[in-house]
C-alpha cells in the first residue's frame, strides 16, 4: 500500500491518513519500521499520525507485517540558498561571450516540483565603469559571462567588480522565495596575442616538424587549432600552443601564409577571438628560367646585312627582388653549322641579329639553339630562321635563238607551236622565281599567245589567229623573260631575251574576203544604178565569183566578177532605213567559198516638217501665275535625228507675245508658261514656230489657244468675242476651215502612201493637233 501525505499538517490529531483494507482483522502487535519518533499508529484498520510530517526530515516511512509506504508530499517551505557564501571568479581580457564562472544555489524542497526550480538574475554591477552592463548571468544555469559592452574592460581602470545576484524558486514567480548574494569578479590580463611574423626559407632541409612560433592562453584550460589557406597538415599546433612546420615550402606556389590560431575550451566552445600568425617564405634559386615557347620562327631577307631579326625573352619564377631572376642568353648551336658566326645573341637582352654582310648563298633555313641561364640553372629554346629569297637573279634563256618551227597555214587556233624555258636561280616556287614572258616584237598582229606553266616556268607559244601563207609566210618573234617582282639588284640583259623563228607552210585554200562585214551608206532618193560598195575577195588559185543572198525585194545587184554592189531602185529611209544581205564568194576551181555581211544604211534627207502632237484643248494655265506651272508641248519630225532630232520652239517676234509668254526646252519637250505674274482670265492665242535642226531648217507655224483661269479651281469659261460676227468674217472663217481640211487630207494621203500598214494602236503623241496655219 502506498499513501501520500502532505507535510506540515496543522489540523486535529490524531490525523487519520487512510484505511488499510488488506489489514487482517485479527492483527496484534503491529510493528512499524522507520518510525523512531512514534508518529504512526493503527486503529480499527485506519492508519493515523499524531503530529505533522516533514518531508525534508524524512520523505517516507515503511510499516511491516505487510508493507505500507507513506510518502510525504512537498510544500514550498524552504528558501533557496547559495552553496558558497563567498562567490569569487576571474575573467581574462579578450574572453568571448562564454561563461567564465558559475553561481550555484540549492533548495531543500522537492526537486521534481516547481518548489525547487531555481532562476538566477543580475541585480547590480559595482562599479558601473566603463559600462554598467558588462556581465550577464544565465537565468537557468547560473553561468556568468561577458556582454558586448565588456570589450572595453580594462584592469588598469577597474580590476575588480562586485555583482549583486539573486536566486528565486518557483521558476522565478512572484510568490517565490528568494535569496541574494555578492559575486566578486577579478579582471586579469592575458598573454593571448598575435605572435610576431615569421620568415622561413623555401625548401628547408629539415628534419620536420620544425617549431616556428608559440601562443598561450593564460586563463582556464584551453585547446588550440589552426585555420587558413594552406595544405592540410602543412602547419600544426601542439596542446602547449607550439606551431610546427611539417613540410618544405615553395615560394613560387605561395609566398606567404596567414594562419588563424583558434583557442577553445575542451568542450569545443571558442574562448577568444583568433589571433594571426603571418609566415613569409624566402626565395631560393630553385626555378630555372623558361621560354614561353619551345620554338620560335622568324624570317630574314637574303640581302639583309647586320640586322636584328628576333628577340627572345625567358621568365624566372624566383623572387623578382633577388638576383635569382637575373638571366643571361647564349647561342650554343647552329644547324647547319656553316658558315660560322652567322648569327649572335645579345647576352642581356636576348636580341638575335645577323652578323654577316649578306645571307646570299647561305642555306634556306637555319635552326639556332639559345640558352637562358640564371646563377645556377638554365633552359633552352630553338629559333628557326628562314632566309627569304629576294629577286637578285634575272631569268635567262639557255639559247639565244629557237627554231625555225614549221606550221601549216590551216593549223587550227590553239595549236602549240613550241615551248621554251628561261631558268631563274632564285628559290623555286617563290615570287622571285616566277617568270612572266612577253613578245617584244614580231607580234604586231597578235597571231600568237603565250601560256606559262607556273609549276615549271615553261612558256608555250600558242596560235591565236588563222594563218595566211600568202599574206605572211614567216614570223620572227623576240621573246623576253622577267620576274613578277622587281629586281633588287642588277638588271635584265641580253640573256633574258631570245628569238623564235616560225615558218608558215602553204596550203591550198578558198577565197578570202577582205572584210568580214561591210557597212555602206546611201542617201535616200538617189538615182538607181550607182555603185555603193565593192566587195573585194582574194583567192591565190582562181578569181572568186560573187552572188547576193537575203535581198528579197531585189533593191540591189552585185557584179559577178567585179564584186560591185549597186542600187536597182530609189530608196526611202522612212520606209526602211537599214538593209542587210550576205555576199558569197565562190572559188572558181572548187567548192570552197567565203561570205561576208553587208549592211546598207539609208541616209536621211530633210523632206518632212515638224508637227505639234497631242490634245491641248483641256489644258490651261492659272492666273495669277502658279509657280512651276506650264503646258508641256510635244512635237515630232518624221526625218531622222540629223534633221529632226532636236526640234526648236520659238515665239513670234512680237513684243507683247514675248512679254506675256515663255518657252523653255526640257529634254525632248518644251514647256509653255506665263512670263509675267498675271494676265486677265481669258483664252489667248499663243503664236510660235517649230523648226527642225537641219540646214536650212524646215518649220511649222502654230497658233495655240491657251486658256488662263483664276485661282480656286483655276478653271473658268473663256470670254466671248466682242461684238457680233459680220458676213465677211463668217465667209473668211468658212474658207479658212476648208483650206485646213484640204491640207490635212493631202498630208494623210501622203502618210498613207509612205506607210500603208494600219497602226496597231493610236497614240495621243502621234496625232497632229488641229492648228491654225
Amino acid at each position: 500500500v502506498k499513501i501520500g501525505v502532505p507535510e506540515n499538517y496543522d489540523g486535529i490529531f490524531p490525523w487519520y491518513l487512510a484505511k488499510l483494507h488488506n489489514l487482517p482483522s485479527n492483527y496484534s502487535d503491529l510493528v512499524l519500521t522507520g518510525d523512531d519518533e512514534g508518529i504512526f499508529g493503527v486503529d480499527a484498520q485506519f492508519l493515523y499520525a499524531i503530529k505533522p510530517l516533514d518531508r525534508e526530515k524524512q520523505p517516507s516511512y515503511s510499516l511491516q507485517t505487510f508493507t505500507v509506504e507513506v510518502f510525504v508530499i512537498d510544500k514550498n517551505d524552504n528558501v533557496p540558498t547559495f552553496i558558497e557564501e563567498s562567490m569569487r571568479g576571474s575573467v581574462q581580457l579578450g574572453l568571448l561571450k562564454i561563461p567564465f564562472m558559475r553561481v550555484e544555489a540549492v533548495d531543500r524542497d522537492d526537486r521534481n516540483t516547481a518548489h525547487a526550480e531555481l532562476r538566477f538574475s543580475m541585480m547590480e554591477q559595482t562599479p558601473r565603469i566603463p559600462s554598467s552592463q558588462m556581465f550577464f548571468i544565465d537565468s537557468i544555469t547560473g553561468e556568468v559571462s561577458l556582454t558586448e559592452e565588456a570589450s572595453t574592460l580594462d584592469p588598469e581602470m577597474c580590476g575588480r567588480y562586485k555583482l549583486s545576484v539573486m536566486v528565486k524558486d518557483m521558476a522565478g514567480r512572484t510568490n517565490a522565495f528568494f535569496t541574494s548574494g555578492i559575486v566578486t569578479v577579478e579582471v586579469t590580463g592575458n598573454t593571448w596575442a598575435s605572435p610576431d611574423p615569421v620568415r622561413l626559407q623555401e625548401n628547408l632541409p629539415g628534419p620536420y616538424p620544425i617549431p616556428i612560433s608559440q601562443v598561450k592562453w593564460s586563463g582556464s584550460q584551453a585547446a588550440y587549432s589552426l585555420d587558413g589557406e594552406f595544405p592540410e597538415m602543412l602547419f600544426t599546433i601542439s596542446r602547449e600552443g607550439v606551431i610546427y612546420l611539417n613540410a618544405p615550402l615553395d615560394r613560387e606556389t605561395q609566398d606567404q601564409f596567414h594562419i588563424s590560431i583558434v583557442v577553445e575550451r575542451p568542450d569545443g566552445r571558442q574562448i577568444a577571438k583568433p589571433v594571426e600568425l603571418r609566415v613569409m617564405v624566402g626565395d631560393a634559386n630553385d626555378n630555372r628560367p623558361t621560354f614561353p615557347q619551345a620554338q620560335y620562327h622568324t624570317v630574314v631577307k637574303e640581302l639583309a646585312a647586320r640586322t636584328e631579326i628576333l628577340t627572345v625573352q625567358a621568365a624566372d619564377n624566383d623572387d623578382p627582388k633577388t638576383d635569382n631572376v637575373r638571366i643571361f642568353y647564349r647561342l650554343v648551336g647552329q644547324i647547319p653549322e656553316s658558315p660560322r658566326a652567322l648569327f649572335r645573341v645579345d647576352r642581356d637582352s636576348g636580341v638575335i641579329s645577323v652578323q654577316a654582310d649578306s645571307m646570299e648563298g647561305t642555306a634556306p633555313q637555319y635552326t639556332l639553339t639559345i640558352t637562358a641561364e640564371d646563377a645556377k640553372l638554365n633552359s633552352s629554346c630553338t629559333v628557326v630562321v628562314t632566309v627569304q629569297d629576294e629577286n637578285n637573279n634575272p631569268p635567262v634563256f639557255s639559247q639565244h635563238e629557237y627554231g625555225p618551227f614549221h606550221i601549216p597555214e590551216d593549223a587550227v587556233v590553239g595549236t602549240t607551236v613550241t615551248s621554251v624555258l628561261a631558268r631563274d636561280a632564285d628559290v623555286r616556287g617563290g615570287d622571285s622565281w616566277q617568270v612572266d614572258y612577253r613578245l617584244e616584237s614580231g607580234h604586231e598582229e597578235e597571231v600568237f599567245t603565250l601560256v606559262t606553266d607556273r609549276q615549271t616556268n615553261e612558256v608555250s607559244l600558242i596560235l591565236s589567229k588563222v594563218l595566211d601563207f600568202e599574206r605572211e609566210s614567216e614570223y620572227i618573234l623576240v621573246l623576253s623573260a622577267q620576274n613578277q617582282v622587281p629586281l633588287v639588284r642588277g638588271r635584265y640583259g641580253p640573256l633574258s631575251t631570245a628569238t623564235v623563228s616560225i615558218y608558215v607552210d602553204d596550203v591550198n585554200e578558198g577565197p578570202v574576203l577582205s572584210q568580214s562585214h561591210y557597212e555602206v551608206t546611201v542617201r535616200e532618193g538617189e538615182e538607181p544604178g550607182r555603185v555603193i560598195a565593192t566587195i573585194r575577195g582574194y583567192d591565190p588559185d582562181s578569181h572568186p565569183i560573187y552572188s547576193l543572198q537575203g535581198d528579197t525585194k531585189k533593191y540591189f545587184s552585185i557584179g559577178k566578177y567585179s564584186g560591185e554592189l549597186k542600187t536597182v531602185q530609189a530608196l526611202d529611209r522612212e520606209e526602211n532605213s537599214t538593209y542587210t544581205m550576205e555576199v558569197i564568194a565562190v572559188d572558181g576551181n572548187s567548192s570552197l567559198s567565203a561570205s561576208t555581211l553587208v549592211t546598207v544604211q539609208i541616209l536621211d534627207v530633210n523632206d518632212n516638217s515638224p508637227v505639234l502632237v497631242g490634245d491641248y484643248s483641256w489644258k490651261y494655265l492659272c492666273t495669277p501665275r502658279w509657280e512651276d506651272q506650264a503646258l508641256v508641248l510635244a512635237s515630232r519630225d518624221s526625218d531622222g535625228p540629223q534633221h529632226g532630232g532636236r526640234l526648236n520652239f520659238s515665239l513670234r517676234s512680237d513684243a507683247t507675245v514675248r512679254r506675256n509668254w515663255k518657252l523653255t526646252p526640257i529634254n525632248t519637250h518644251t514647256n509653255l508658261s506665263l512670263n509675267i505674274p498675271n494676265l486677265p482670265p481669258e483664252v489667248y492665242m499663243v503664236p510660235f514656230t517649230i523648226s527642225d535642226s537641219s540646214s536650212p531648217p524646215r518649220s511649222t507655224f502654230i497658233n495655240l489657244p491657251c486658256p488662263c483661269n483664276v485661282r480656286g479651281n483655276c478653271k473658268i469659261a473663256a470670254k466671248p468675242l466682242q461684238g457680233m460676227p459680220t458676213i465677211q468674217s463668217t465667209v473668211g472663217l468658212l474658207l479658212g476651215t476648208f483650206a485646213v481640211i484640204i491640207i490635212l487630207i493631202v498630208i494623210f494621203v501622203r502618210l498613207s502612201y509612205q506607210n500603208p500598214k494600219e497602226p496597231s494602236k493610236t497614240s495621243q503623241e502621234r496625232v497632229p493637233l488641229k492648228i491654225s496655219i
